[in-house]
């Protein structure tokens, strides 16, 4: 396999909302899946600035 495999998840979101995502990675040159990805890294990683580290490897959830 190669070195860069992620995980597939499945996500439904509504139609409008996928609409809007693929024209911003258009204007961004990504695909929506990228562009997804890019949404959720910003968002994680906003939110670690304002609450701390979110801990991954632990059972607590």
């Amino acid at each position: 396999m190669a070195g860069n495999y992620y995980t597939p998840f499945s996500v439904r979101i509504p139609d409008e909302l996928l609409e809007k995502v693929k024209k911003l990675a258009a204007m961004n040159k990504r695909s929506a899946n990228k562009q997804v990805e890019f949404i959720l890294e910003r968002f994680v990683t906003e939110w670690e600035a304002e609450n701390g580290p979110i801990a991954i490897w632990d059972d607590e959830a």
